[in-house]
């Protein structure tokens, strides 16, 4: 457990002190927030202060989950540059190792969702209880952690250049079919039916839930966890390939 607790301390402030990931990975989701909610009639024209909350949840899940999914490429440098190597020299065993960037993937999503919300509250005027914010951050910040494992399989499976496209892909579909850029219900039928089962519809209805007064659905929790199930054994298979061929 030591061991286990300070490599996730050394991730995180390795990815931290990153000034593209803080630049980019917190400042993208704010300036599309307040570009879809401030631009052309924003939230007014598609349902008043309703859409700026519901889009303010959105776009701090895509913050989140951009942040997670993009572990992946950070994993694969790290694999050319040999640090894959010494890991497995270290008393953690796989499931450890994979678990420990998880962790740190879990932390190193709290700038980007902590930035959307901040201007969600002080440039939007979006008002919610204290209780709501604090469980918005928790709730979203717990939540990614399926994305995480996500990423962690990109980058231990596929190379630097390849782990980058891939994220981007998964990120932009997931965004796109999840409803975090624009309403599910804008989407034909047969889509929004789909909608309801992917990873990342369900992930920010954890907060879409909380803005509305009630707890996350059932269909919410049991469709997270099988994608952290399918995400998590994807991501310990990648790690245990990459440690066959490097």
């Amino acid at each position: 457990m030591p061991a286990l607790l300070e490599y996730v301390t050394l991730e995180v402030r390795r990815t931290l002190r990153d000034p593209g990931f803080v630049l980019f990975g917190t400042g993208m989701p704010v300036l599309m927030y307040l570009l879809l909610t401030n631009v052309g009639g924003g939230g007014g024209a598609q349902g008043g202060k309703e859409w700026e909350v519901a889009s303010m949840v959105g776009m701090a899940a895509y913050g989140a989950l951009g942040a997670a999914v993009g572990t992946g490429t950070g994993i694969a440098e790290d694999k050319s540059l040999g640090w894959l190597r010494q890991l497995r020299i270290t008393p953690m065993d796989p499931r450890q190792v994979v678990l420990g960037r998880a962790l740190a993937g879990s932390v190193t999503v709290l700038p980007a969702l902590l930035a959307v919300l901040t201007a969600g509250g002080l440039v939007n005027g979006v008002r919610l209880a204290p209780w709501q914010w604090a469980a918005l951050v928790l709730l979203l910040g717990a939540g990614a952690l399926p994305f995480t494992l996500l990423g962690i399989g990109n980058g231990y499976r596929l190379s630097a250049q390849s782990a980058g496209v891939v994220s981007v892909g998964c990120l932009t579909v997931m965004a796109v079919i999840g409803g975090l850029w624009f309403p599910v219900e804008l989407f034909p039928g047969w889509l929004r039916a789909l909608a309801v089962y992917t990873p990342a519809n369900r992930f920010a209805d954890l907060g879409w839930s909380l803005t509305r007064g009630t707890a996350p659905g059932v269909t919410t929790v049991l469709v997270l966890l099988g994608w952290l199930l399918v995400f998590g054994s994807y991501a310990v298979v990648s790690y245990r390939t990459s440690a066959r061929t490097t």
